[in-house]
């Protein structure tokens, strides 16, 4: 298993709970500076983070709670959200508590600082990384890519078919891919649109004469788009009282690659309460250079290229 994975990802691996389980152990990860993870129990009154490592207690000092924070460029809160969560770290030190009993002292900065080092400042735009939800925004979702070292997913590259919000897609705590579109100045932002397939690999799951499942996605004086996955959509005729992020049933009408285009009639609508499901992935490669979403003999091209 890679070593620099989303927090969370490690917790439950051998070799984590190897590492975890005697004095002796942690030592040992601590001479060869292995990034283990645990639970985050407490933050105490000085905002440090007290961890459950079952042999023993462990404390992550407030300056060593994540990059930023020796500095002032980020704020407590980001040592605060992690109680109750994984935390990721590797072992400074082990000595005894006022009471005499073991307690590791750990470094969460040094484990993002490694991993900063050895694997995020190596990616390229259109690597394809394992990603972890952290919090979603009506802009964007917040993604950590490893270690606790988070880049934004603007919106609208979420998926082809518009979203009004990214809750619609995600929840805090989903596991995704997520493919690097740019890197300004340290700064990363992420795409995920590309890896849900093209216009035709999602349109082969349909057929016309078919009725099926959509949700409307924009109400238009012309007539609705449905979204029929989250990379496909086609128009339907108007209908009175049909509303945005209603579910619908549609019957396909007709499907036509040349103008990537698919014709609907709205059969039912209701109100619908999203529960978003993880997303499926029509791309299992580990770096993409560009993606083309239409097809070749579509008049109209669109395509990402990374650079």
């Amino acid at each position: 298993m890679p070593e620099y994975l989303p927090e969370g990802k490690l917790i439950t691996t051998s070799e984590n709970i190897y590492y975890t389980r005697s004095e002796k152990l942690l030592n040992e990860a601590k001479r060869n500076q292995i990034i283990l993870e645990a639970r985050a129990s407490i933050c105490d009154s000085n905002h440090n983070l007290i961890v459950d490592l079952g042999s023993m207690k462990g404390i992550i000092p407030r300056e060593e709670g994540a990059i930023g924070i020796k500095d002032g460029s980020v704020r407590d809160i980001a040592v605060i959200s992690r109680v109750n969560r994984p935390v990721c770290f590797v072992v400074d030190d082990i000595t005894t508590d006022e009471n005499g009993q073991p307690l590791a002292i750990l470094s969460r900065e040094k484990a993002q600082k490694k991993c900063l080092n050895n694997f995020v400042s190596k990616l390229v735009c259109g690597d394809v990384v394992d990603a972890r939800i952290t919090h979603l925004e009506n802009f964007g979702a917040f993604a950590d890519i490893g270690c606790g070292i988070v880049a934004l997913m603007p919106i609208d590259t979420i998926s082809v078919s518009r979203i009004e919000h990214p809750k619609e897609r995600f929840t805090d705590g989903m596991d995704i891919k997520a493919v690097i579109k740019t890197i300004e100045n340290g700064r990363i932002s992420l795409s995920h649109k590309e890896l849900l397939g093209t216009w035709e690999e999602n349109a082969q799951s349909f057929n016309a004469g078919e009725t099926v499942a959509g949700i409307v996605r924009s109400v238009e004086n012309y007539g609705a788009f449905v979204e029929l996955a989250p990379n496909l959509a086609g128009l339907a005729e108007s209908r009175d009282g049909v509303r945005t992020g209603q579910q619908a049933s549609v019957y396909i009408k007709s499907i036509i690659p040349d103008k990537m285009k698919i014709k609907l009639i709205i059969i039912d609508t209701f109100d619908y309460q999203y529960n978003p499901q993880t997303p499926e992935y029509f791309c299992n490669e580990k770096h993409i250079d560009r993606f083309l979403y239409s097809p070749e003999q579509c008049t109209k091209r669109v395509e990402t290229v990374f650079r």
